[in-house]
């Protein structure tokens, strides 16, 4: 079996210029020059009203009842402003104009809110979780400072879980990478759920998490998908993910799931099929 992704090249509805494999990574940075408030201003901002959310609800009318239904805009909003400006001028702007910071991820997130509305008042009734996916974290520790995450982040991301919130929707934040400091302040932005989990990042292992914040939001990933999920055979794979789940699901609050935000195509099929069968077969045995 083999996977292929499609490559894209396209401009997204922030304008920015993207080529690459799925999401498409950004070749453009279009306010990165002379970021100003009035460059701001002037920005042609997308109109959430004129994407189309017709004919959502009898698409996944028919899946709803027998099917988890996620739903809504992914909204990106970190990765849409680094991608407008570029990674290390954004670093430079939280220290150097951080209204200018506050200013430009307002835009980006009334533009979600204002979109995930449209899907809700569409089919909100159907849908039970909203996934939003933004990496706050690299393989050593969080992207920005707990400091930074508090002022620019979590007011963002509260304003997207309070939307989903008034129509009874859950609400999953991915992000990769080691965020252990960043936690609590995620936690307390009122999201329901977190994924992925990744174990071989500091902070990251399962048991401590569970210890710690097992009893206040529930958690997914933990399995290790660039470990033994990639190198492993499958005897491994099993008894690696029966660990995961012996420590993260007893008492509920965990989603069984890889330590990536989709399985990717490098990881043998045979050990994708042996998680699968471990997770069964620790299901079976409860």
């Amino acid at each position: 079996v083999r996977f292929v992704e499609a490559h894209v090249d396209l401009r997204d509805a922030f304008g920015i210029e993207r080529r690459g494999v799925g999401y498409g990574q950004p070749v453009s940075h279009p306010l990165r020059e002379s970021p100003t408030i009035e460059k701001l201003r002037g920005y042609p901002w997308p109109d959430p009203e004129t994407e189309d959310t017709s004919g959502i609800r009898e698409r996944i009318e028919p899946l709803a009842g027998g099917y988890a239904i996620a739903g809504g805009s992914w909204s990106p909003f970190w990765h849409d402003a680094v991608d407008l400006v570029g990674m290390e001028t954004m670093a430079c702007l939280m220290y150097d104009d951080p209204v200018f910071v506050e200013t430009m991820l307002n835009r980006i997130v009334d533009y979600y809110v204002s979109l995930n509305t449209r899907i809700f008042e569409e089919a909100g009734d159907l849908i039970d979780l909203v996934f939003i996916r933004n990496d706050f974290g690299t393989q050593t520790g969080p992207l920005i400072s707990k400091e930074h995450f508090e002022r620019f982040i979590t007011p963002c991301v509260k304003r997207l879980a309070e939307v989903a919130h008034r129509y009874d929707i859950r609400v999953m934040l991915h992000s990769s990478g080691g965020i252990r400091p960043l936690l609590p302040s995620i936690i307390g932005t009122g999201i329901d759920a977190l994924h992925a989990l990744q174990p071989d990042c500091p902070g990251m292992q399962g048991a401590a998490l569970k210890k710690e914040f097992g009893r206040r939001i529930v958690l997914s990933g933990g399995i290790d998908a660039r470990g033994v999920l990639l190198h492993g055979t499958r005897a491994e794979v099993r008894l690696s993910v029966l660990a995961a789940l012996g420590v993260l699901a007893p008492g509920g609050g965990y989603m069984a799931a890889p330590s990536v935000d989709a399985i990717t195509e490098d990881i043998p099929v045979a050990n994708v099929l042996a998680m699968f069968d471990a997770i069964a077969e620790w299901q079976d045995g409860r």
